[in-house]
């Protein structure tokens, strides 16, 4: 089974891909995602261990309800809102977070 973490955009996947083991893939919604999009990560992530890490502002939890209902059972990550999203969340902040889902690169 692989392991795939959703995120919403090319600058998130840029930042967390480096912290993460080389197994994992990383795939983008580009913002809130169309029916479409959501059908062609679905068909991408059958039987995947499957991680949802959206930002915690209006747009990321809208995206983040989306995929719930689509993905009932993916793991959700969350970073903190005073970071200002996934990609300037802090580097340490996203190791422990990624380390506690046995996620991190060692």
């Amino acid at each position: 089974m692989r392991t795939v973490i959703i995120v919403e955009g090319k600058k998130d996947r840029k930042r967390i891909l480096p912290l993460l083991r080389d197994d994992i893939d990383v795939l983008c919604t580009y913002g809130i995602p169309t029916h479409q999009r959501v059908m062609e990560i679905r068909a991408r992530v059958i039987d995947d261990e499957l991680f949802v890490f959206t930002d915690s502002d209006d747009v990321g939890k809208r995206i983040r309800g989306m995929l719930a209902d689509e993905f009932p059972d993916a793991i959700h990550l969350h970073t903190k809102r005073e970071y200002d999203g996934v990609e300037h969340t802090p580097t340490e902040f996203l190791l422990q977070l990624f380390e506690k889902h046995e996620i991190a690169k060692s």
